[in-house]
């Protein structure tokens, strides 16, 4: 009986979650809930409500629990083995700079313009020392040209392009669409057949950004995090001046 309690108890949790983020149950699992099982959950519901509210504290508890780790292990390989983070982002600055800064960004964010025109500074002044990775995290739900921007950002980097690329949207910002993604890509002389193939594979590069911004927690743009000899950890745009000045 306690086993069949706490069964059902697991079930009701995944059910009521599933519902309150508006997902499905598997059709599968769905045939499985007969009228005698549903009516039992309903018992133990009536007879046991803080058994309810203790299973989703507990699930709360172990997700919080992932996500600590994950973020520990982000933090960790940047600290010790940047290269595993940046991959095949783009970066501009030293090869061998002490210095990282990952940037979780979004090209339709306000936001994240105005956190470009002080990344755009601290790059000038901190350009012998510092690194910047450009990691697309694009915004859906409020951002519509968010995904197609990153993708023609993508595309130009292909043919090595990317910040020249990235510079002339936040620039041009309240013009995002076709017509101006197909405009900077004839300014900076890039070859349009392949831009306008690369920007269908982009893609899959850019959900690998989104499920690393979704596994750490990130809810939104712009996100930056960086790696020093004095700190590890996520930072605002203000305060970049303040930790490289604290910087060996």
């Amino acid at each position: 009986m306690q086993q069949l309690f706490k069964y059902l108890c697991t079930w009701v949790v995944i059910t009521l979650l599933c519902l309150g983020l508006g997902w499905s149950l598997p059709a599968q699992a769905a045939t499985k809930i007969d009228a005698k099982l549903e009516q039992q959950v309903l018992e133990i519901i009536r007879a046991h409500p803080e058994v309810l509210i203790e299973s989703v504290q507990v699930y709360e508890q172990k997700q919080q629990a992932q996500l600590k780790q994950a973020q520990q292990a982000f933090l960790q390989d940047l600290k010790t083995n940047p290269q595993a983070v940046i991959g095949n982002s783009p970066k501009t600055g030293p090869a061998d700079s002490k210095i990282v800064l990952v940037e979780f960004s979004d090209f339709q964010c306000p936001y994240c313009a105005e956190a470009h025109k002080i990344l755009k500074s601290v790059l000038e002044k901190h350009k012998d020392n510092l690194t910047l990775v450009y990691k697309h995290f694009p915004i859906t739900s409020s951002h519509p040209e968010a995904i197609p921007a990153a993708q023609a950002a993508w595309a130009a980097q292909q043919q090595g392009k990317f910040w020249e690329y990235h510079d002339a949207l936040f620039t041009n910002q309240k013009q995002l669409g076709e017509a101006l993604y197909l405009d900077i890509a004839k300014k900076l002389n890039l070859d349009l057949q392949k831009f306008n193939s690369d920007r269908k594979l982009a893609i899959t590069a850019i959900g690998q950004d989104i499920q690393l911004a979704e596994k750490l927690g990130i809810m939104g743009t712009p996100f930056l995090v960086i790696k020093s000899e004095n700190y590890t950890g996520a930072i605002q745009a203000s305060e970049i001046e303040n930790r490289l000045a604290n910087t060996k």
